[in-house]
């Protein structure tokens, strides 16, 4: 890297207590050649927030009015939908336009849908600072590889170097090919703005979905609202990450994650595929939310491509 880009760290959703994770994502982002600003909000807290609504509004604000290079969340938790009724889309867009790009997943999913319904503005689906870049590395190789990915293709990102991501898949979906808007992100959030005024409407899209701390049948009921609600069948395919964190329990009597990926696709007409690398895992991705790609199937390679995203 030639100069340094612009990085603020900012907390508007939960509160974010882990100073020495802070200090190694800002020690990491630094290294990685970007020139780390370390918004207030960081700091800041009420009851389990990243301080009082009002307080994370201004931070929304603040941050866009800012415009850096890279606004990249510390970390989700709860706490974005409580915001998005008072949240000043235009300056969001108009940070937009000015080159931030608008990094994380989570909860963060709620104002990248959002921003997305409001003002047709892209944002990002990618690590967040404490939640990823401020994880110590594992004293194996398999772990030091995977901080290693998620850095690589998120400085690419950042850079418009990155126009497209590949994964491994299931081989029934072999010479498949469509084309949609991509957009999504943590499942829980993305039924919680259904039927609200921060719902994206997406027809012919490519839908990816990804959760945590959520059993299979909890999995299954909210992509079952997702398919009464007719948003399932007027998507192109639908891409699903890494679901995890979650425990079986005797009476299940082997209903697992695997049966409601079959019972989906018993339920659409288009594509499911599984192996999406984006999650609340250590190796993940950046997704472009809200721009046109190209979804590819060769064999069990997937191929997402979307050219210069900003």
């Amino acid at each position: 890297m030639t100069a340094s880009t612009a990085l603020t760290l900012f907390a508007a959703s939960g509160v974010e207590t882990r100073r020495a994770h802070v200090k190694r994502a800002r020690q990491r982002l630094k290294a990685m050649g970007y020139d780390v600003t370390e918004d207030s909000s960081v700091r800041l807290r009420h009851q389990r927030f990243a301080g009082t609504d009002e307080q994370r509004l201004d931070t929304l604000h603040r941050v866009a009015d800012e415009a850096p290079s890279v606004a990249l969340a510390c970390r989700g938790g709860y706490g974005m939908t409580r915001l998005l009724d008072a949240v000043q889309w235009r300056r969001l867009k108009r940070s937009v336009e000015r080159g931030t790009r608008w990094v994380g997943y989570s909860d963060m999913t709620a104002l990248s849908l959002a921003l997305l319904a409001h003002t047709g503005a892209p944002s990002w689906h990618g690590p967040m600072a404490a939640e990823d870049f401020g994880r110590e590395l594992g004293l194996d190789a398999k772990a030091d590889e995977a901080n290693e990915i998620t850095c690589e293709t998120f400085d690419q990102a950042m850079h418009g170097e990155l126009e497209a991501l590949g994964f491994r898949t299931e081989a029934r979906w072999d010479g498949f090919g469509t084309k949609g808007m991509l957009w999504g992100g943590n499942l829980s959030m993305v039924v919680s703005l259904l039927g609200t005024p921060h719902w994206p409407e997406i027809k012919g899209g490519i839908l990816f979905l990804e959760d945590v701390n959520e059993h299979p049948f909890r999995i299954e009921r909210m992509l079952t609202q997702l398919l009464n609600a007719g948003i399932l069948g007027q998507q192109k395919a639908i891409l699903l990450g890494q679901f995890t964190q979650y425990r079986a329990v005797p009476h299940d009597k082997g209903f697992k994650l695997q049966t409601v990926v079959d019972w989906l696709r018993t339920q659409v007409k288009v594509p499911v595929l599984t192996g999406l690398p984006f999650g609340h895992v250590a190796t993940k991705v950046c997704l472009p939310v809200g721009l046109p790609v190209d979804l590819v199937v060769e064999g069990r390679d997937a191929l997402v491509l979307w050219g210069h995203a900003h």
